[in-house]
């Protein structure tokens, strides 16, 4: 593509991102009454079954993957008119909470659980045939979230065993998986752990680099490792916690440096005050949103293309920021746990009772 080209290209992902923007703040109702054809909004994608879908990889507006309980994996490739059941044969008693897909025919899903219940399983025929690839023999680790640097080489983590997180690597896609050393992983807090929520308690950003999101403990923190998981420093966040219902539940980084959290109390019955802060340093350290979600939220995602632009979800609703994570305001009352996008600016959203939504414009 000459230079010409690719500043055409620019200008016109850029302009689009902004109109993206724009029709989410827009009114979905003009003042007259008329609905506005320029509004975006969440639209509900019938998935035929009422499980709760706290795992989601959308791989582009046409195709997404979501896994979830009772050992569910569904996957469209026509945009959510039409969803095909892949789920891993005898899964049933199983819990997915994560999935990583790659495209439309490879895909990794995470169960968690104590002992035995944590496992691994890959596709690559798009689910008409699994293979485990790990199941987890250490009774004290529960594995939460799973993220990919690439279609190779990802990370799974699991809450603290013998007071460190312990991080399972993979270098073949899923394919196998090992125990990484933990000589680098700093202490946990006493109560600490992640929260298996939305797939986003473990997040990564270019070859290298991963967050690790926390909970339960004294305070909710931050861990950043810039070397896929050997060597990790850690940071607090502004996120209350000293509870094991609280905590950061999601994290988004749109590169190395800037990124977003989430979180909250997850009881419906309590408060969730400054439950959102933003880092421009890569996690070394966060600032308290000016305007936080109403809220507990436990999915956060950047919209595509944008440096500025957000959502974050939970079960009362959608929050949307345009100053890149300092101000949230309410564009939705809908449930969903999670929320992710792709580059061509298919945004999906999945949670409780087989809801699972894609961004209309």
């Amino acid at each position: 593509m000459t230079s010409m080209g690719k500043t055409r290209r620019a200008v016109s992902v850029g302009l689009c991102a902004a109109a993206v923007t724009a029709a989410l703040t827009a009114p979905a109702q003009a003042a007259d009454g008329p609905a506005r054809r320029d509004a975006a909004g969440w639209s509900l994608k019938d998935t035929g079954t009422d499980v709760r879908f706290r795992g989601l990889a959308p791989v582009s507006r046409k195709t997404a993957w979501v896994a979830g309980s009772k050992g569910t994996v569904l996957r469209t490739a026509d945009g959510g008119r039409s969803w095909l059941d892949v789920s891993p044969p005898g899964a049933q008693d199983l819990e997915f909470r994560d999935v990583e897909a790659f495209d439309g025919r490879r895909a990794v899903v995470l169960a968690i659980g104590e002992g035995e219940a944590s496992r691994v399983l890959r596709t690559e025929d798009g689910g008409s045939t699994w293979t485990e690839s790990f199941r987890n023999t250490e009774p004290k680790a529960f594995y939460d979230c799973m993220t990919f640097f690439d279609r190779r080489h990802g990370l799974a983590m699991s809450d603290p065993v013998d007071g460190k997180y312990r991080i399972l690597s993979t270098g073949d896609g899923g394919r196998t998986w090992k125990v990484l050393p933990n000589v680098g992983m700093p202490a946990a807090l006493p109560g600490e752990a992640g929260f298996a929520a939305s797939g986003q308690c473990l997040v990564s950003s270019g070859p290298q680099d991963v967050w690790l999101a926390t909970g339960g403990g004294a305070t909710a923190r931050v861990l950043h490792s810039a070397d896929r998981g050997l060597n990790w420093t850690v940071a607090e966040s502004t996120i209350p916690a000293g509870d094991p219902a609280r905590g950061v539940f999601a994290l988004a980084f749109r590169d190395r440096a800037h990124g977003l959290a989430v979180g909250g109390d997850y009881r419906a019955d309590q408060a969730s005050p400054q439950a959102a802060a933003v880092t421009g340093n890569g996690g070394r350290s966060w600032r308290q949103a000016r305007t936080a979600p109403p809220a507990y939220r436990s999915g956060v995602a950047w919209l595509p293309h944008s440096s500025s632009a957000a959502l974050a979800v939970g079960p009362t609703g959608t929050d949307l920021t345009t100053d890149g994570g300092r101000t949230w305001h309410t564009v939705d009352s809908g449930s969903f746990d999670t929320v992710d996008c792709t580059p061509d600016f298919g945004c999906w959203a999945s949670g409780e009772k087989g809801r699972v939504a894609r961004l209309e414009f």
